[in-house]
């Protein structure tokens, strides 16, 4: 039988908990007190009004309308037991006691229990005297500019002072005017990166929600005063899966326990605030319920019933029912306040486009919202939260921003830039970049310091550890060497260490370290003969550190060189729990007469042998982070063709191959040129190193064998066959560069330990693009990969590729283009344009040289030398063929186009209008903006037609109007907005999912299923959609 439930609360959240809800098959209808707008008469949910302050005027509600479930809003009444007292009177409630509430409700009770069971927060102090208060705000040594309020206060609960004087004068008004409560918590003020982390509690079980960002500044940048939450997003990107299992188990199951210990088991929900410092993990504070609006983010991505899953917390089976949740999809919640939040603001106002919004899929939570006379009006301070659910963060973003434009009331504030923080880090071009961590030699910040007295590992002759262990010796004469050179190299690991501490896979990162180092010296045809290496960590594992020390032994033992020492520091602050950071050095030798110089010695028609690689190394890991990133896939899952019952993470983290054993002997037997290990750089730049320029190399990637792993990175990537070559070794470790005539005997002294191929050759030099040319790459890719990778259609049709990116051409007149933000875009993985081609009207311009300095050809059709613009347009028609092109941008292009030029490439023609659609006509939009009052301005990007029309319009970038804006302000950040608004309307036309219908209107694909595509050769996905977060496109 279905239950009748009842939510209690008015904002936000209590709608989302009631809309989550009523999708239960359990639930037969859902009452909300005294909830709001949004929640009066909505199909299964209605208001009561109920007196909710009144326990036993609820309980005897609940048993009058025969409620079987009732789920606590506000935590002002967990704080006071309603919990407590419904459940005495035999009514089911979810939420925690009046005793376990404290945890929110007591800021010192709270502080106290942190502290007492070693849980990191923020220094403190509570009082009761404001005298008292203030002596300690002015004389700690650390920023007191924290003053809590003991108590559920409202707004100003928390004071986030900007000066010890503001911190004294919040403690004066709340204590002498009893604002809040009889005491204050004044606390340290930390910096770093805030998040919340909520979980559902048993009481014993603890089952985590995913990490959400909530936005509390009232203004874009985080500016303006402090206030509820103006908006937030779910998950965190910017937080690592090790971190994130931090939390979970240090954090909340370590609280949930200790309270258990303390004789009070926690129910219900927990939400506690992180702050990321430079010191580590700390808890801000806490909340007894979902926090709003992190509520209408996070169970929009719940995959159970909610209904069931509040059950099973209730009645201890949480651990029997884990709740799951979309891996594939981030939430974004854009809140819009009323004028004058969060001080007093006005109400009454009519609230307008709320069917639009939700005929944009979006979801619409009310707050400060009544109905009055049929009509939807405001409230209170915060009125709506809009929330989105895409595939990744950007486009999420975008709808979101979608449907606060189609909303409108009087005065409305809100952010344009929720998840600016995890958007920063999506846009890194080719992910998340590794960044070195150097330790300062300074004694106060190293709080472990470990000596290696008997670290000495290996055969190698020569080696000594003497003198106490504080150095180690090497006796080069004892290793029979002449008249040596000394070669040296140190080499970190980059994004592929944090994989392996993601992965909790330390065995082979050491192995990995001194192939990396050892293979780098052998380029100059040196054996390696020590090796040493420097571990530094936030908190020392023993069996971490010692599972990579025996990886590194056994690598220098299979290297034939001595592992003289190594130095392990434990550093204060600067690591979370489980991070470190890893860095090896190795010095060989070679005889003075054996060096391979050879950077000026490769000549036409030599030959290169590639040697098989063993994985993935350098650069290539940051791409793959970011692949992982925004497609939700996890390193434990399967990895990808027939490779057994290993997970994608045991392939990732596969060790480099070890060539130094087996090569030094082919390399100093004079028949080889060059050698190359590729390793940081991809095929293409490694190649390029040992080639002197006079010279260029083609490769035939027929000829080798691309593992499995490859094929996969290019298909979920949705790379283009260069960016193949650019980031991956693509199954080549090394390479050898040798004659023609020696070619074969080389490749058979190198097979009898090494899989080898010939690969290529060395040719004449190509002045067009890369100077490595590698042919059949695709095919190459095609026929590696396990056919349930590939899409049928790819296979069957060879001469039309899947990866195929659409050709365009930009036009420019020399000033103020944004061709420079359309060529870095046509860079980025997942674009599907192609820039091939920039022709200018006006000679010697500096764009023209900036696209010649990126490869692209540039061509010159000077106006002023044809008689007539059809003639002119004639010509660039021709050119434009020439080059194959498919679309074609106006990039600061000052020529008006002929209407026959227009007809023939209806629908191919994008340009940027600096203003709102359609453009002004006499060119100065700025000036118009200004004069009209208006309080936004655009950049819009649209299909050129003969006839301007704003059905035309592609995406619009809004640019807000300043009250001190001069034309020259305004127009700069238009400009800005045109950077950001062109690639992102190129995406969307390349990648088919808008283009201009018979009509001259845009249509997207998603919107009229019917409208075929005029070219449908293309399957690029729109990874770049979401270049910039502002998406308000106009159809």
């Amino acid at each position: 039988m279905a239950d009748r439930v009842l939510v209690i609360g008015s904002g936000g959240r209590e709608h989302a908990l009631a809309w989550k809800l009523a999708q239960s098959p359990h639930v037969k209808h859902v009452f909300v007190a005294p909830g709001n707008a949004g929640t009066a008469d909505n199909g299964k949910i209605s208001n009561s009004a109920v007196l909710v302050s009144n326990h036993t005027i609820v309980t005897q509600f609940c048993k009058d309308h025969n409620i079987g479930l009732v789920l606590v809003g506000q935590e002002a009444l967990l704080a006071a037991g309603i919990v407590d007292d419904l459940r005495a009177a035999g009514v089911r409630c979810f939420g925690p006691s009046a005793k376990a509430a404290q945890l929110a409700s007591n800021t010192s009770f709270a502080k106290a229990f942190l502290d007492r069971h070693g849980i990191p927060t923020a220094r403190w102090k509570a009082f009761t005297n404001p005298q008292e208060a203030c002596r300690f705000i002015i004389s700690t040594d650390f920023p007191a500019r924290v003053v809590r309020a003991r108590g559920p206060a409202a707004r100003k609960e928390v004071t986030i002072a900007a000066s010890k004087e503001e911190a004294c004068r919040a403690v004066q008004e709340i204590m002498q005017d009893r604002m809040f409560g009889e005491m204050v918590v004044i606390e340290e003020l930390l910096q770093g990166e805030e998040l919340s982390c909520l979980c559902f509690t048993d009481g014993v079980t603890v089952a985590s929600m995913p990490p959400a960002q909530a936005h509390k500044r009232l203004l874009d940048g985080d500016q303006g005063p402090n206030t509820g939450g103006m908006g937030a997003y779910c998950p965190v990107p910017q937080v690592p899966e090790v971190l994130l299992e931090r939390i979970n188990d240090a954090v909340l199951q370590h609280v949930v326990d200790s309270m258990r210990q303390e004789g009070t088991a926690y129910v219900g929900v927990l939400q506690t605030g992180l702050m990321l410092t430079k010191d580590g993990l700390k808890i801000l504070n806490f909340k007894c319920q979902f926090g709003d609006p992190q509520c209408q983010v996070i169970l929009p991505l719940l995959k159970n019933d909610f209904y069931e899953v509040i059950q099973a917390t209730i009645d201890g089976k949480l651990c029997s029912f884990m709740p799951a949740w979309s891996e594939n999809s981030t939430a974004v919640c854009v809140v819009m306040a009323s004028p004058g939040y969060p001080g007093d603001c006005d109400k009454g106002m009519e609230v307008t486009g709320l069917l639009q919004a939700k005929e944009l899929g979006l979801e619409v939570f009310h707050a400060g919202t009544t109905l009055k006379d049929g009509r939807v009006v405001t409230s209170g301070g915060r009125v709506l939260s809009i929330t989105a659910v895409k595939e990744d963060l950007m486009k999420a973003l975008g709808e979101a921003n979608r449907g606060v434009a189609a909303i409108h009331f009087k005065g409305a504030t809100y952010r344009k830039d929720i998840g600016h923080r995890g958007i920063r880090l999506l846009k890194q071009s080719l992910g998340l970049i590794y960044k070195e961590r150097r330790v300062e030699a300074v004694t106060s910040d190293v709080l472990f310091h470990q000596p290696e007295t008997s670290i000495v590992s290996g055969t190698r002759s020569g080696s000594h550890s003497e003198v106490g262990g504080f150095a180690g010796f090497f006796d080069l004469k004892a290793s029979g060497y002449d008249d040596p050179i000394l070669v040296s190299q140190t080499k970190g690991l980059g994004p592929k260490l944090q994989i392996a501490q993601v992965c909790k896979r330390h065995d082979t990162i050491g192995q990995d370290l001194v192939a990396m180092c050892v293979n780098a010296i052998l380029a100059q045809g040196a054996e390696p003969l020590f090796f040493l290496n420097y571990f530094a960590c936030g908190k020392l594992d023993v069996e971490v550190t010692e599972t990579i020390k025996e990886g590194i032994a056994e690598a220098c033992r299979n290297a034939g060189c001595t592992f003289l020492g190594r130095e392990v520091a434990e550093v204060i602050g600067m690591y979370s729990s489980g991070e470190y950071d890893l860095a090896g050095f190795v010095v060989g030798a070679v005889e003075r007469g054996q060096m391979l110089l050879g950077l000026q010695r490769a000549d036409e028609e030599d030959v290169l042998i590639g040697l098989a690689s063993s994985g993935i190394h350098g650069r290539g890991f940051s791409i793959i982070r970011k692949i992982l990133l925004m497609s939700s896939l996890h390193y434990s899952s399967p990895a990808p063709g027939s490779c057994g019952d290993k997970t994608l993470g045991d392939i990732l983290l596969t060790p480099a191959k070890m060539y130094s054993p087996s090569l030094l002997p082919v390399l100093r037997s004079g028949h080889v040129k060059a050698f190359a290990f590729i390793a940081e750089e991809g095929l293409l730049e490694g190649i390029s190193r040992i080639l002197p320029e006079h010279v260029s190399a083609v490769l035939d990637a027929l000829s080798w064998k691309i593992p499995e792993i490859f094929c996969w990175l290019y298909k979920e990537g949705n790379l283009s066959e260069e960016e193949m070559a650019q980031a991956f070794n693509c199954g080549i470790g090394a390479v050898l560069v040798v004659q023609n005539d020696l070619a074969q005997h080389v490749l058979k002294d190198v097979r009898r330990h090494e899989e080898a191929w010939l690969i290529g050759k060395v040719v004449a030099p190509c002045h067009t693009g890369s100077r490595i040319n590698v042919e059949n790459l695709l095919e190459a890719l095609q026929l590696s990969s396990p056919q349930h990778l590939l899409n049928s259609a790819v296979v069957e049709s060879q001469h039309q590729p899947r990866k195929n990116k659409v050709k365009v051409a930009v036009l420019i007149s020399g000033t103020g283009t944004n061709l420079a933000a359309l060529i870095s875009y046509a860079k980025e993985p997942g674009s599907c344009a192609q820039v091939v081609l920039v022709i200018s009207n006006k000679s010697g311009v500096e764009e023209l040289r900036n696209a010649a300095r990126a490869g692209i050809p540039t061509r010159v059709i000077d106006h002023k030398l044809y008689g007539s613009r059809s003639e002119f347009d004639s010509t660039i028609d021709r050119v434009l063929e020439e080059f194959a092109v498919e679309l074609i941008c106006l990039s600061g292009f000052m020529r008006i186009l002929s209407g026959p030029f227009l007809r023939k490439w209806k629908g191919k023609i994008l340009n940027a209008s600096p203003s709102l659609f359609p453009p002004i006509k006499d060119g100065n939009a700025h000036r118009q903006a200004l004069q009209s009052g208006f309080k936004v301005t655009a950049c819009t990007v649209h299909f050129v037609l003969e006839e301007s029309s704003p059905k035309a319009v592609i995406h619009q970038e809004p640019v807000s109007v300043k009250a001190d804006d001069t034309e020259e302000t305004l127009s700069e950040r238009v400009k800005e907005a045109e950077c950001r608004a062109f690639p992102i309307a190129l995406q969307l036309v390349a990648s088919g999912a808008v283009q201009l219908g018979a009509d001259g209107k845009t249509y997207r694909k998603q919107e009229n299923q019917s409208l075929c595509l005029q070219e449908e050769k293309r399957d690029c996905t729109s990874s770049l959609l979401a270049l910039e977060p502002q998406e308000n496109d106009v159809a």
